[in-house]
């Protein structure tokens, strides 16, 4: 399991993460704006994230952090 992380100060809501995960479970938010006007971006279903990263690879900001959990 991973843990996604978002830096939602520094999201301008561009969206490409939304469009490359293969779980689809990164979204705009729809009810939060964050302190520049945007709605960032966050994860509906943490326990689907694979921790893929090709959020984090594709985000122009650098907003989206993956930790994997270490194998047992």
């Amino acid at each position: 399991m991973a843990k996604i992380s978002f830096r939602e100060d520094r999201c301008k809501g561009c969206g490409l993460c939304t469009t490359v995960c293969p779980k689809k479970i990164v979204q705009l938010s729809r009810d939060r704006i964050n302190s520049k006007g945007y709605h960032p971006a966050e994860c509906i279903d943490e326990s689907a994230c694979i921790g893929c990263f090709s959020c984090g690879t594709i985000c122009p900001d650098c907003v989206i952090t993956i930790e994997r959990e270490a194998a047992k």
